[in-house]
C-alpha cells in the first residue's frame, strides 16, 4: 500500500498484479509505503474502508481516492501458481511438489479452494459489498494506469521488471479452463466491467 498525502491518493496493492514493481517505482514519491508484513502491504478495500481510510480522512479533512489493478483472472491464478512454485523452494515441506497447474486450478475451483490455497480472489480484495476501489485499472493495460498516476503525481514513471516468476507449464484443457472460469465468475465479471 502506498499513500500519497498531498494528492489524497492510496494505491492498494492487489496480490499478483504488479504491485512489487509499482512500489519499487513509486516508493520514493509516496508519503508512506507499507511493504511488510504482506498482510499490511496487501490491505484490501474492506480493511482500508474500515480502518485506514477513516483515519486518513480525519487527519486530512477529506477522503482519499483509492486505486488498484486487476489482472485477467485465469492469468492471475497462473501467476499465483508460479509464485507458489518458486516460494516453495524455501519450504522444507514442499507443499507444491508434484502439483501441476491443472491440479492447482482444480483445487482453486473446488468449494473453499481459494481460502484453502490462501489466495482468496481479486473480487474479495477489490470489493466491499457493493462498494469497490475508486479507480480500478486492468493490469494488461497498465499504460492507462501509468498515465493516470503520471497525471496525479505530476511526474514520469517507468516500471522496473522485477519479481518475475519461473517459466512453467500453465496450460489447461478446454474443459478444465471452462470449470475454472465458472468458479471465477465474480472475478471475470468485475474484470470485464472495467
Amino acid at each position: 500500500m502506498l499513500i500519497f498525502w498531498e494528492q489524497r491518493l492510496v494505491f492498494l496493492a492487489t496480490p499478483k498484479a504488479g504491485s512489487s514493481a509499482i512500489e519499487m517505482a513509486l516508493e520514493s514519491l509516496a508519503s508512506t509505503a507499507v511493504q511488510r508484513p504482506a498482510s499490511l502491504k496487501h490491505t484490501d478495500v474492506a480493511t482500508f474502508r474500515r480502518h485506514v481510510g477513516p483515519w486518513l480522512e480525519m487527519q486530512a479533512g477529506e477522503p482519499f481516492t483509492t486505486v488498484a489493478l486487476i489482472r485477467e483472472p485465469v492469468d492471475w491464478l497462473r501467476s499465483w501458481y508460479r509464485f507458489k512454485l518458486r516460494d516453495d523452494h524455501d519450504d522444507p515441506h514442499h507443499a507444491m511438489a508434484g502439483i501441476s497447474f491443472a491440479r492447482f486450478a482444480e483445487l482453486y475451483a473446488s468449494d473453499g479452494g481459494p481460502e484453502r490455497l490462501g489466495i482468496g480472489s481479486q473480487t474479495q480484495f477489490l470489493m466491499d459489498g457493493e462498494a469497490h476501489v475508486d479507480c480500478i485499472f486492468r493490469y494488461e493495460q497498465i499504460q492507462d494506469f501509468i498515465d493516470f498516476l503520471e497525471d496525479r503525481l505530476d511526474c514520469a514513471i517507468e516500471l522496473p521488471r522485477i519479481n518475475v516468476p519461473p517459466s512453467v507449464d500453465v496450460g489447461l484443457s478446454d474443459e478444465a479452463e471452462e470449470d475454472l472460469r465458472e468458479a471465477m465468475a465474480e472475478d471475470i465479471m468485475l474484470y470485464e466491467g472495467i
